[in-house]
C-alpha cells in the first residue's frame, strides 16, 4: 500500500472531477445573520493580568489569573512567557497531559501576514503501518478533484474556517468547524477539529496560541490582492482564541507523526472566546451544525463531504475547498476502528476540516480529515461514535456556558 501522510495542515493534489451532489451543497449552504501578570504579581486575585510582549509580532499579553496559576504549577515563568517565553519548546517540559492545557491570549499576534505565512506539517505513515488492514479495507477509492467553494464564503459554508497554531516547528495551520452546543442552544462557543491539530500526541503535547478563524478570507482573495489585506478582510468574523481544548486519550497516548494507534481517534474540540466583544461564535457567525454520534457504516451513507482550506502545493491556504464521494472503510489495524475514506485531492491544511453528510434534509458533520496518501489521491476521518459523544459532552457541560 502506498505511504499515508497525515494533513496537519499538509498535502498536494491532484485530477479527477468532483461527483455532483446537489443536495448536500445546497444544505451546507447557510445564511448568516451578522459579520461583522507576572509570578509576584499581587493582582493574581484580580480576574487577570496583563504584560507587555517583547515579541515583534505580538502585543499585549493577556493572562488570567487562573492560567497563570497553572503556568506555575508547570515551573512556567509567567513573566517570560509573556515576554516571547512561549516561544521556548523544552520537549522535557512540554505540558502534555489532558489537565495541562494553557492558551493565554496574545492580542496582535495572529496578524494577517503571520496567518498567511502559516504552514503544513507533514506527517507520514509507512507502508508497513498501513497494511495490516485484514482485508477489512476496502478498494482505494479513485481520486476526486477539490473544487473551489463559492464566495462570499459566510453565505456558502458560513460554520468552516481555519485554526492556527505555534509548534515546535514554527506557525502551523489546519481547519475547523463550528458546531452547535447542545447544552447552550443557539450561543454555541464550540470548534470540532482534528486531535493532531491541537496535540502532537504520545511524544508531545498541546501547541500553544491556538485560534479559531470562521470564514477565512471570506471573499477567496487572491495572494495578490491580501499585500495591504486588513484584519477584517482576512478574519471577518474576527479571531478566536481556545480556552480550552479536548481530545481523546487515544490520541494522546497512542497518537504520532505517522498517524500511529491514534489515528482512529484522531478528532478535537475547542471552546473558544472572542479576542473582543461578548457575543457567542454560533451568534457572531451565524451559523453551527449539528454533530453525528451514530457513527453509521461507510455502507450505509451515500455520500459524505469534506470542507476545508488546503495549504500544501498547489493549493496556498487561502482559498476553501471541497470534494463529495461515497465513503468506503479504511483500516490501519484490526484492533482499531475502521475509518472513512473519501477520494480527495485537498492538501495539508484540510486536516481538521469537517465532513458532513445529509440525514433528514439537514446537514450533519459526521467526521473530521485527518490521514492520506502522499499521492494526495483521498482522505480518512474517525468514525465519531460514544467515545467522541462522551469527550463533546464534557466540554459543553464543563466549558459551554463559559
Amino acid at each position: 500500500m502506498r505511504s499515508i501522510r497525515t494533513p496537519f495542515a499538509h498535502r498536494r493534489a491532484r485530477r479527477r472531477t468532483v461527483l455532483a451532489t446537489t443536495g448536500l451543497v445546497a444544505a451546507l449552504t447557510l445564511t448568516a445573520t451578522a459579520c461583522n501578570g507576572s509570578d509576584d504579581d499581587k493582582s493574581g486575585d484580580k480576574a487577570g493580568a496583563t504584560a507587555t510582549s517583547a515579541d515583534g509580532d505580538a502585543g499585549k499579553v493577556e493572562i488570567p489569573a487562573d492560567i497563570a496559576s497553572k503556568l506555575k504549577e508547570h515551573g512556567v515563568d509567567v513573566d517570560k512567557w509573556a515576554d516571547g517565553g512561549w516561544k521556548n519548546w523544552d520537549k522535557d517540559k512540554w505540558l502534555s497531559e489532558a489537565k495541562d492545557f494553557v492558551n493565554p491570549v496574545i492580542e496582535g499576534l495572529w496578524k494577517p501576514e503571520r496567518m498567511r505565512s502559516a504552514k503544513e506539517a507533514n506527517k507520514t505513515v509507512t507502508a508497513k503501518d498501513a497494511a495490516a488492514d485484514q482485508g477489512v479495507s476496502d478498494p482505494d477509492p479513485q481520486p476526486v478533484r477539490a473544487t473551489a467553494e463559492k464566495t462570499p464564503y459566510h453565505d456558502n459554508a458560513a460554520p468552516v474556517g481555519k485554526v492556527f497554531f505555534d509548534s515546535p516547528e514554527g506557525s502551523m495551520v489546519c481547519s475547523g468547524t463550528v458546531v452547535k452546543d447542545v447544552n447552550h442552544p443557539g450561543k454555541s462557543n464550540l470548534v470540532w477539529t482534528a486531535g493532531h491539530c491541537v496535540h502532537a500526541g504520545k511524544k508531545g503535547g498541546w501547541y500553544r496560541n491556538i485560534t479559531f478563524v470562521p470564514s477565512y478570507n471570506d471573499l477567496g482573495k487572491p495572494e495578490s490582492q491580501l499585500a495591504d489585506a486588513t484584519s477584517s478582510q482576512i478574519a471577518p468574523y474576527g479571531t478566536w482564541w481556545a480556552d480550552w481544548a479536548s481530545t481523546s486519550n487515544e490520541w494522546i497516548q497512542g497518537g504520532s507523526e505517522t498517524g500511529g494507534a491514534g489515528a482512529a481517534y484522531d478528532y478535537a474540540v475547542l471552546h473558544v472566546k472572542p479576542q473582543s466583544g461578548s457575543k457567542s461564535l454560533e451568534e457572531t457567525v451565524g451559523a453551527a451544525l449539528d454533530v453525528d454520534f451514530s457513527a453509521p457504516s461507510a455502507t450505509e451513507v451515500a455520500k459524505m463531504g469534506a470542507w476545508g482550506y488546503p495549504a500544501a502545493p498547489p493549493y496556498s491556504g487561502l482559498k476553501m475547498f471541497k470534494c463529495i464521494d461515497r465513503p468506503g472503510r479504511l483500516s490501519l489495524s484490526p484492533a482499531l476502528p475502521t475509518m472513512y475514506r473519501i477520494g480527495c485531492t485537498m492538501t495539508g491544511g484540510s486536516s481538521g476540516g469537517g465532513w458532513f453528510r445529509v440525514v433528514g434534509g439537514k446537514t450533519e458533520l459526521v467526521s473530521n480529515t485527518s490521514i492520506g496518501p502522499a499521492d494526495n489521491t483521498w482522505l480518512a476521518g474517525p468514525q465519531l461514535g460514544k467515545e467522541a459523544e462522551g469527550l463533546y459532552q464534557n466540554m459543553s457541560r464543563t466549558y459551554g456556558g463559559h
